[in-house]
C-alpha cells in the first residue's frame, strides 16, 4: 500500500493548521496515512557553522526517513506576517541540507489556514513555488479561509459545507495521483 505523511508547517501547541491538516488525512482512503507533529524533532535554528561543526543534527535525519519512504506529502502551511513561519522555513532549510531532493517523486496536496478571510493564502504561494526546487510536485492545493468561523475545533471537523466539499474533492484527486504514481 502506498504511504503519505501529513504535518503543519507550525510549532504552536494550539495549531489551527494542524487541526485542518489531521482533518484532511482523515478524509484520505486506500492509503496508508502518517500524521506527525514537527515540534517532536528537535531542530535547531539553521546555521552553517552548527553544519559544518556537527554535520546534519540527528533529528533533522530522522524526519528526512519519515519522509523518503512516502509517495505522497500533505502539509497545511501557517502565515506570519505575509509569508511561511520561521520555523517551517527552517525545517525546509535543514531538509533541503540533508538531502537537496528529498521530495523528488513525492506528490504534495498543500493547505493553508488562518483566523482571516485569506486563509494564508499568501504562505501557501510560497510553498507552491518554492518546494518544487525540492523535488515536489504539487498535485493540489487548497487554501482554509477564517478557520474559528469554519471549522469545528472540538470535533475535528470542518464545519462549513461548502469548504467540505471542496475539501473532499483535493483529497480525491490527491489520492488518485498518489495512486497512479510509480
Amino acid at each position: 500500500m502506498k504511504k503519505i505523511i501529513a504535518f503543519a508547517g507550525s510549532n504552536s501547541k494550539e495549531s489551527i493548521n494542524h487541526l485542518l491538516v489531521t482533518a484532511i488525512a482523515s478524509k484520505v482512503e486506500g492509503l496508508e496515512t502518517k500524521v506527525i507533529k514537527l515540534t517532536d524533532y528537535n531542530i535547531p535554528m539553521y546555521d552553517i557553522d552548527v553544519e559544518n561543526a556537527s554535520g546534519i543534527p540527528e533529528d533533522v535525519q530522522r524526519l528526512a526517513n519519515e519522509i523518503a519512504p512516502t509517495q505522497g506529502v500533505v502539509i497545511s502551511v501557517n502565515e506570519h506576517n505575509g509569508s511561511v513561519s520561521a520555523y517551517f522555513k527552517n525545517i525546509l532549510d535543514w531538509l533541503s541540507r540533508a538531502d537537496r531532493n528529498y521530495l523528488e517523486g513525492k506528490k504534495v496536496l498543500l493547505a493553508s489556514t488562518s483566523p482571516g478571510a485569506r486563509g494564508a493564502k499568501t504562505a501557501l504561494e510560497y510553498a507552491k513555488m518554492s518546494l518544487p526546487r525540492f523535488g515536489a510536485e504539487i498535485v493540489e492545493s487548497f487554501s482554509f479561509p477564517s478557520f474559528q468561523e469554519n471549522f469545528d475545533s472540538d470535533n475535528g471537523a470542518i464545519s462549513n459545507p461548502t469548504l467540505q466539499v471542496g475539501i473532499e474533492e483535493v483529497v480525491a484527486a490527491f489520492v488518485q495521483e498518489v495512486q497512479s504514481s510509480n
